[in-house]
This record gives C-alpha cells, structure tokens and sequence, in this order.
C-alpha cells in the first residue's frame, strides 16, 4: 500500500502477535492505522508508535469505531485449536458473535474487509473444520464473511494461515508449536510432543504472512487466499531439529493429522514464502 494512496485501516487484535507485525508496516507505509484488541492474548508490549489504540470487544465494533474505515484486517479471533475444546463458550463469544458485528459494521459501512481464516478448515481433507470448537468457528465464519459479500455487496477477501512463527510470538497454553519449542530448548528442558508426532504441518514466516496480507489488501477479492509455506514437516522433525531430549504427549482431541494447502491464488497476485523454518530454527540453536 504506497504512501500516497493514504487509507484509514482497522486493524482487529492488533496487539496480538500477526496483528502487531501488520499494524507497524502499515504504519511504515504511512496509512492511518487503528487497532480494536480486547487483549486477551494480545499485550501492550506489542505496541507500536503510531496507532491509535482502542481497548475493546470486537462485538462492540460500532460503538467503538466511528471513523470511516477503508479497509478492516479482522484478525482479532481466537486462535487455538486443542484448547478450544475446553472453553467453547468463549470461542463462540469471540469468534462469532465478534465476526457478526463486524459484518455488521461492514453492511452498514461498506470498508473492504481482509478475514484471517484458519487452514483447519482443509485439514484431514476437510475433516478439520469439525475437529474443535476452534476449527469450526473458523470455518464457518468464512462461508458467512462469503454470503455477506453476495448479500450485502461488501468487498472481501479471506486469508488462510499456516502455523506463523517469527519474533513476538507466544507460548503458554496459547501458545504457537514453534514459540513452545523454542523456550523449552533454551531452558535446556524436553521438547514436548503431541503423539504421534508425525501430524503435518506448514510453517510460515510472520513476514510472509504480513506480506501477503497487504498484498490481498491491496488486490485480492474473493475466497482462497492461502498464506503458508507449502514445505510440510512432522512434528517430530521440528522437534529434532530444536536437538535435544523430546518428551512424547499423550494423543489430543482436535489434532489434525495432514494440512492441505493451496496458495494458488496468492501467488497470482505475485507472493511467495522468502523464509524458512529450517534456517530459523538454525538461528536459534546457535543463540542468533
């Protein structure tokens, strides 16, 4: 988005860990750049000089936000897939009645809107989207951000991720698989691995996914936008390449075994993933 094509951009969950990396290159690319975080998982640690922070539910959109928006990254949802089978209450109070009135926003104000859909929803050859609360959620709300543009007339593109890493990324129970590792192998502690560790998975750079995301911003329309690296690794080769002991998990409910991805479209608009998961985890066995 270049500077002289200057826009009011909404940015939900913008303090989160994918939020924050977005938020500070919109800000670069010098657009108005507001940020809706209820802060759940987000922390004000991932502030950035330059926008406009508001704290607040996404299900109170309207009552928060009363700019003009020219465009809306809703990425401010719920984003775990095992733990969502133990607090599917509150998945659905983010994720749906959050995304409802942000459709509602956009019927009403007609700002193009970016969805960060889940790459759960193609999992296990489509399996996935009904293994969590999570995944469903996710799923779902893709074909809604779909049947409001048909009803509606919004100007919408949804985006799917795979497994992001990079700086600014979480552990703990909300954690990224990565950032877990990560921790755990310079604590010098056991890599914990979910069994049978050898689901698939496709990890891709927060710059890649922050690159694609404006990309779409910019050109994107429709359904099908795949954001991921299409290398895919077992959990298990993550895990050896952290070296160390690794402590084998008990099976869990919700994990996914394949992860089919498609970045077809994406490409079409001229990305493509420019790191590497294997070189970032070089980098920090060697403490880079």
């Amino acid at each position: 988005m270049a500077k002289e094509n200057k826009k009011t951009i909404l940015v939900t969950g913008g303090a989160g860990f994918i939020g924050s990396h977005l938020c500070e290159r919109l800000v670069k690319g010098g657009h108005r750049v507001i940020s809706l975080d209820n802060y759940f998982t987000g922390s004000k640690d991932n502030h950035v000089g330059g926008v406009e922070y508001i704290e607040g539910h996404t299900k109170d959109i309207e009552k928060h936000i009363k700019e003009e928006i020219n465009i809306i990254f809703h990425l401010g949802e719920y984003a775990r897939v095992e733990k969502s089978l133990e607090e599917p209450e509150l998945v659905w109070e983010l994720n749906k009645e959050g995304t409802f009135r942000v459709l509602e926003f956009c019927r009403k104000n007609k700002p193009k809107l970016v969805y960060a859909g889940s790459s759960t929803k193609y999992g296990d050859g489509g399996l996935g989207r009904d293994q969590s609360p999570y995944a469903w959620t996710k799923a779902s709300n893709t074909e809604l951000v779909r049947n409001y543009g048909e009803w509606c007339g919004i100007n919408y593109a949804i985006t799917y991720f795979y497994n992001v890493y990079g700086g600014k990324e979480r552990s703990g129970a909300y954690g990224t698989v990565i950032a877990i590792f990560k921790e755990k192998f310079k604590k010098g502690e056991s890599i914990p691995v979910v069994s049978p560790g050898t689901q698939v998975r496709n990890f891709t750079h927060i710059n890649d996914i922050v690159d694609g995301l404006i990309m779409v911003g910019e050109k994107g329309h429709g359904d099908d936008y795949g954001l991921g690296d299409e290398r895919g690794y077992s959990i298990l080769e993550i895990a050896k390449m952290f070296g160390g002991e690794i402590d084998m998990l008990p099976e869990r409910k919700g994990n996914r075994m394949e992860s089919d991805i498609d970045t077809t479209k994406t490409r079409g608009l001229g990305w493509s993933p420019q790191r590497g998961v294997e070189d970032y985890i070089k980098d920090i066995s060697k403490g880079l």
